[in-house]
């Protein structure tokens, strides 16, 4: 994985979702696009955190998922990189905070992300490259 960076592996067609969404349209565009993790916009496009099934299962059985919006249940404090960080800093913060995907954001723009997935498919073709 040396000199790989996030911009080589990560997912441009993000899909996101607004503040102030109803967390039931959440779960189906989490689920319609088999994705764990839906990166949390503003009307300028810039990111304001990231809601998680991790999130959403936590928060919504305790409430009414029909009536609560994803910034009653999204994680406002998100951990973010630069198109040109090298994969061992992700890799990295994948595994020592438990993140499952990572924003990649330029000028408070979400631009791609990168799963443990992606991290796992680059690591399959470096090994089958060797």
């Amino acid at each position: 994985m040396k000199n790989r960076t996030a911009k080589d592996i990560m997912k441009t067609d993000v899909v996101t979702v607004m503040a102030d969404t109803v967390v039931l349209d959440a779960i189906r565009l989490m689920l319609d696009n088999d994705i764990s993790t839906l990166p949390v916009v503003d009307d300028d496009n810039r990111l304001i955190g990231v809601v998680s099934e991790h999130d959403i299962m936590n928060f919504t059985f305790s409430g009414d998922a029909g009536d609560t919006r994803v910034r009653e249940a999204m994680t406002a404090t998100v951990v973010t990189f630069a198109p040109d960080t090298d994969l061992a800093t992700l890799v990295n913060c994948c595994v020592t905070k438990r993140i499952r995907v990572v924003p990649i954001v330029e000028a408070d723009k979400v631009v791609g992300v990168v799963g443990r997935r992606d991290i796992l498919r680059e690591t399959l073709q470096l090994y089958q490259r060797i």
